[in-house]
């Protein structure tokens, strides 16, 4: 699945694809990633979904602009521009870490209705981050000037940390590659640099006045954000639902892709 169209919004450029036919399915990604995480599902639903992919600004495909933000409120603003633009009316979500927060927010402050909801080892109510994240975030500008062959280094350390099984090269590579080059590289500490927490505390304030169907699914071996996440987010979403996956660390796409698509499809067929 190509993402082959692009929209232009408040100087960003959000790289798009979409898919299929029937009810609208649209999938958010995380970081350090992209909507690279989620193709394959949402390959396998457009057999009975019109499903939508993009990459958030700043990250994969999507402009990488120094002077643009990309904390959680202007993804959620972004989201609501594109749902806007895809005129999409209550859309199924599927989100994935960061995404998890930045598709709450648009629903819970911006107003956007959702059909569902599905959230998958999200990064959602504080605290949040890996130790490797918080790390970074903690020491603004020291990772600014490493050499391109250490960033990478360090990146591929990084994102392959967040699987449980670990990644075959090819993935990995294909998470990474965003990263790197001139523009890569100062967009991937840029994000942590903007990371704000403050709207993860007001997401968690109003998790009580969800009234959609939400799923939570979260790998039991994630290292970066534990299954205890899991348990206390479900207490705080009314008639939330919570599966721990065995055998899946934090990119439980790459580690259990099966159980994970079983998952997904049992969800929102019943949904």
């Amino acid at each position: 699945m190509e993402l082959s169209e692009c929209f232009s919004w408040q100087g960003r450029q959000i790289v798009w694809g979409r898919a299929g036919s029937g009810p609208a399915v649209v999938f958010c990604h995380g970081t350090p990633f992209s909507s690279l995480v989620w193709q394959p599902f949402a390959e396998m639903l457009s057999r009975d979904f019109t499903v939508y992919l993009w990459d958030m600004p700043g990250y994969g495909r999507s402009s990488k602009h120094a002077e643009h933000p990309v904390h959680f409120g202007v993804h959620a603003e972004a989201f609501a521009a594109l749902l806007s633009h895809w005129e999409l009316d209550r859309p199924h979500v599927v989100a994935h870490d960061i995404g998890g927060g930045v598709s709450l927010r648009t629903h819970l402050t911006l107003g956007v209705p959702y059909a569902s909801l599905l959230l998958a080892d999200v990064v959602a109510i504080p605290p949040s981050g890996s130790p490797f994240f918080r790390f970074v975030k903690d020491r603004p500008g020291v990772m600014d000037e490493l050499p391109a062959y250490i960033h990478t280094a360090v990146v591929r350390t990084y994102i392959g940390g967040a699987s449980h099984r670990g990644l075959r090269t090819d993935d990995l590579y294909a998470l990474v590659q965003p990263w790197t080059g001139q523009d890569g590289q100062p967009a991937f500490y840029r994000q942590i640099a903007d990371y704000d927490e403050s709207f993860l505390e007001e997401n968690e304030r109003r998790l009580g006045d969800i009234d959609i169907p939400v799923r939570i699914l979260w790998g039991e071996q994630d290292a970066w954000l534990p299954a205890e996440v899991a348990g206390r987010l479900r207490s705080l979403i009314p008639g939330a639902r919570l599966s721990l996956i065995g055998e899946a660390g934090h990119l439980v796409q790459y580690d259990t892709p099966v159980v994970l698509m079983d998952e997904v499809r049992t969800w929102l067929s019943a949904v």
